[in-house]
């Protein structure tokens, strides 16, 4: 039952932004898997998951391969600040508006930041289309990015 729980949570994980171990443990007991707070603390401690930023001043549970994310995550923020000017979204798609000449160089930053939510990118001179994977909130992803270009 163990390695079964851990495999879920590893699942989890890796296709939601999870905020707290409450939310990990209600999420399992959703796909009736019976755990106690003290149950996932332990599971989060021997799978060695870690919290990394995200968004406005929010932490989500990661692996460790994440923090490298979280790092290239800081040079994309940099980047969507100085040349991004507009993203939208419809169904499973983002647009991203750059100033002329930077879509290739936002593009290049989000194919390598390995959002586990993108599929990958298209991009021209300055409009590239991002394909968010089946079952993700492409407008979450969307506000996500647009987070990156206004906070500080």
């Amino acid at each position: 039952m163990k390695n079964y729980r851990q495999a879920k949570i590893k699942a989890i994980v890796e296709a939601q932004s999870i905020e707290t171990q409450e939310e990990l443990a209600a999420i399992l007991r959703e796909q009736k898997i019976d755990v106690t707070q003290a149950t996932v603390s332990r599971d989060i401690k021997e799978l060695h998951l870690v919290k990394v930023p995200y968004g406005r001043g929010k932490y989500r549970y990661a692996f460790p391969k994440d923090l490298q994310r979280a790092h290239s995550e800081v040079k994309m923020k940099k980047i969507f600040q100085d040349v991004v000017t507009h993203i939208e979204s419809s169904g499973n798609l983002i647009v991203i508006k750059t100033h002329p000449g930077a879509g290739g160089t936002v593009a290049f930053a989000l194919d390598n930041a390995h959002w586990p939510e993108l599929i990958g990118t298209v991009a021209g001179d300055d409009t590239i289309l991002v394909i968010v994977k089946q079952g993700v909130s492409a407008q979450d992803v969307a506000e996500h990015m647009r987070n990156m270009i206004t906070s500080e």
